[in-house]
């Protein structure tokens, strides 16, 4: 279950998707969540493991208190984490499918609880060239006291719609406790 928010804009991208595609980048309009606007990020993709930031609302400027514009976005999560949210957003590019990121933001001796969403949109070329992604905050950012979002840590990937639900699941076979498969 996610928050509000989350589900809100999850719909809103739903509701513009194309039967098995995204929706394109032009039948986004921010004036359809003007309210959540401050919390909205909207990534680039130049290549698998290069997302830059395009844009960022105001919250997120905030939270990170600096312009975190033409960054990229896996440079916000620990080494350990990265290769996992980039194989989840290549995933999301493939299936187009909105993915839900809960994390810890974690700043100068305090965490907070985040949900950040990852939407992919349709570029004029072949394929998912950019996501519309939402930071929810899951628990006070009043915690923070003041101090900069330094990094992000996983906690869970959770994959929505159809076309994953469809996918094959990796299962693991062991004989004699040797795996095979």
């Amino acid at each position: 279950m996610c928050h509000p928010n989350t589900e809100r804009l999850i719909d809103y991208w739903q509701s513009r998707a194309l039967d098995g595609a995204p929706p394109p980048r032009t039948s986004i309009s921010p004036a359809d969540f003007a309210d959540l606007l401050p919390q909205v990020v909207m990534l680039g993709r130049v290549c698998s493991g290069i997302y830059p930031i395009r844009l960022a609302g105001a919250l997120i400027g905030e939270l990170h208190q600096r312009d975190l514009r033409q960054q990229n976005a896996l440079s916000l999560f620990g080494a350990q984490d990265r290769m996992d949210l980039q194989t989840a957003l290549e995933m999301a590019r493939r299936r187009p499918e909105p993915i839900v990121v809960t994390a810890k933001a974690h700043a100068e001796g305090v965490a907070i609880g985040m949900e950040i969403l990852f939407a992919p949109l349709a570029g004029p070329e072949n394929g998912p060239d950019r996501f519309l992604c939402l930071y929810q905050p899951l628990t006070l950012v009043a915690r923070l006291k003041g101090q900069p979002l330094l990094s992000f840590s996983l906690v869970d990937i959770r994959k929505g719609g159809a076309a994953n639900e469809a996918a094959p699941r990796l299962r693991l076979a062991a004989i004699d406790g040797r795996r095979i498969a």
